[in-house]
């Protein structure tokens, strides 16, 4: 990246090296994992950074980091490890690691070659039709596209791993699945975030016997921090896909299991549907901010595209002379959310489906267009706000981790099966949680998700359709060379927490550990309010009110997993202290 942020960063390392952190001469791992998110989290020397020279993991679970990092170290390269802690995090982290939801893979070669993304984003059924979550009058039935078998899209996460490590991985799907199935089958020992999900996730999980019956102990009562949690059907269920491929996942015995699931309850997926399911390679989103290269995930992700339309009218304001979290950067970043989110609402689906005008959304026309409409002195309304006119500009609990091998080739991944332990309904015999991303459709146009977001005709539930989504995994160059893996888990908050992150680390000049941990804000057009975590300067809210905006404080938003590559090869890893299992660890 450019060398003052370089020398930034290698000041703050020099700093660590004196004596914050122990640093091995070789072959040795440094692992930052971060505290439970509850105090202000303050920009400070005391956030540093992970460092490796020879590869870089950054995941949401030391477990899954640490099986990677063996990939790495025995010389497998980013996808090899990627894949290995994909189907880890599938055992580690049942809340949102998966092999029943789906997502997407951004792969970019340190060759300098143009980067790749794999939509392994789930479809809707066959059987799935436009009303399938409205009432005879024509009302949205908000639970039946959350909490029951019709809310489950036909899961990509098994076949998108899989095509990854077939076009530009070096081990056998076998090789790629042994620890997992290795964690599942003898267990791993319980942290108490675990423990912590299920009891707050009880009622929701325990209607359903085989959700009951896996993740909870005989009597009932929740694993306990310090127990071992052992899986054996999610085992079996793993070792069949070693044994025989995608097809020990989308046909044989694993597709009767899930096939006899839904036929008990009412539920669209069939042993059709399975069998046809297939993962697309894609082209990412393109866009440039101040010098750099942004590649993000293209639709059916609308993130990518609205990272881009964001930078680009952000581009003409002098962030960096505005300050970090200043009342300044925050009302113009906020202006600037809102009218990306109000596009989105109307014009992003599957482009499959529909048309998108993505070069109109990302086009830095467009963007000097909907910047003259910001007032830097006045919040404008949402209810002011209609989505704009892209068309114009055209010519004709997820889970994120971040890898780097020592060749520079970088995968960013984010994968999801939606809420919490998704729909919460386990696959009978199956061992594995099935998803509730057709809530992501629109269950009828202009009638907000689970996440507030507005839909439109671009996104109704059509048979075999890729919901849309916010998952933004993101890669940054400079010159043709990877300097910024990152990306996060969060639902509509995906796309504003991974843009702060990049601003973070361009305008403001912070060391990725720093980048990943201080506070931030989100507004998504409706509801019209700045959400912001704890950490935000008393003096800054009462400016933003001072201007109109309505500013909430929440809970923490996020937990983005990043990497960054300096000019001589050195490898940073940011684990987001938000989640309290997240770690960066290289050699």
């Amino acid at each position: 990246m450019g060398r003052d942020l370089y020398q930034h960063t290698t000041k703050n390392l020099a700093r660590a090296r004196s004596g914050r952190l122990s640093i091995a001469t070789t072959l040795a791992f440094l692992v930052v994992i971060g505290p439970a998110f509850g105090q202000a989290i303050l920009e400070g020397e005391r956030f540093h950074p992970a460092t490796a020279k020879q590869g870089m993991v950054a995941t949401s679970h030391t477990l899954a980091t640490e099986v990677a990092l063996d990939v790495l170290r025995d010389g497998g390269n980013a996808v090899d490890a990627a894949v290995t802690a994909g189907f880890a995090l599938a055992v580690t982290q049942p809340r949102s690691g998966n092999i029943g939801g789906g997502g997407f893979m951004l792969i970019s070669r340190g060759d300098g070659s143009e980067p790749e993304a794999i939509d392994y984003r789930e479809k809707a059924p066959a059987a799935a039709t436009e009303t399938m979550f409205q009432d005879k009058s024509g009302n949205v039935v908000r639970d039946r596209s959350r909490f029951t078998h019709l809310a489950a899209g036909v899961p990509g996460t098994v076949a998108g791993l899989a095509l990854a490590l077939e076009r530009h991985g070096t081990i056998s799907l076998e090789r790629a699945l042994a620890p997992a199935i290795r964690l599942a089958r003898e267990g791993f020992i319980v942290p108490h975030r675990f423990t912590e999900g299920l009891e707050q996730a009880r009622e929701r999980l325990e209607r359903w016997p085989a959700t009951l019956a896996t993740f909870y102990r005989p009597d009932g009562s929740a694993w306990q921090p310090g127990e071992r949690f052992h899986q054996p059907e999610l085992a079996d269920t793993l070792q069949r896909i070693a044994d025989h491929g995608v097809k020990g996942f989308y046909a044989g015995e694993t597709a009767r299991l899930i096939a006899d699931e839904m036929a008990r309850h009412g539920g669209p997926i069939t042993l059709e549907d399975l069998k046809d399911y297939r993962p697309e390679v894609r082209t990412p989103v393109h866009g440039t901010y101040r010098g750099y290269d942004i590649f993000s995930m293209s639709p059916p992700s609308s993130g990518g595209t609205h990272i881009v339309q964001i930078l680009n009218i952000l581009e003409g304001f002098p962030m960096a002379d505005f300050g970090h979290n200043s009342a300044d950067a925050i009302h113009h970043m906020a202006e600037a959310m809102k009218l990306a989110y109000a596009d989105r609402s109307k014009y992003l689906g599957d482009t499959d489906y529909v048309d998108v005008p993505l070069e109109g959304l990302t086009s830095k026309g467009y963007a000097e267009e909907l910047r003259k409409t910001i007032n830097s002195e006045k919040a404008r309304p949402a209810s002011d706000i209609n989505p704009g006119q892209p068309a114009a500009w055209e010519s004709p609990e997820t889970t994120h981790f971040s890898v780097v091998d020592k060749w520079g080739n970088a995968v960013s991944n984010t994968y999801t099966i939606n809420f919490s332990y998704g729909s919460g309904i386990t696959v009978e015999g199956a061992g594995f949680l099935l998803n509730n991303e057709m809530d992501d459709f629109s269950a009828r146009p202009g009638v907000p998700n689970a996440y507030g977001l507005i839909g439109g005709e671009a996104n109704k539930v059509e048979p075999g359709k890729r919901m849309l989504s916010s998952m933004s995994p993101t890669i940054v160059r400079k010159d043709g060379k990877n300097v910024l893996v990152t990306g996060s888990p969060g639902g509509s908050r995906i796309i504003t927490t991974t843009l702060q992150v990049i601003l973070n680390v361009i305008d403001h000049g912070m060391n990725i550990q720093t980048a990943v941990s201080v506070p931030r804000m989100h507004h998504q057009w409706l509801p019209d309010e700045i959400r912001i975590e704890q950490g935000i300067s008393p003096d800054t809210i009462r400016l933003l009110e001072d201007r109109g905006h309505t500013v909430v404080r929440g809970s923490a938003m996020g937990a983005i997993q990043s990497i960054m590559i300096d000019e001589d090869g050195t490898l940073y890893g940011g684990a987001d202290p938000r989640r309290s299992t997240s770690s960066a660890m290289g050699y």
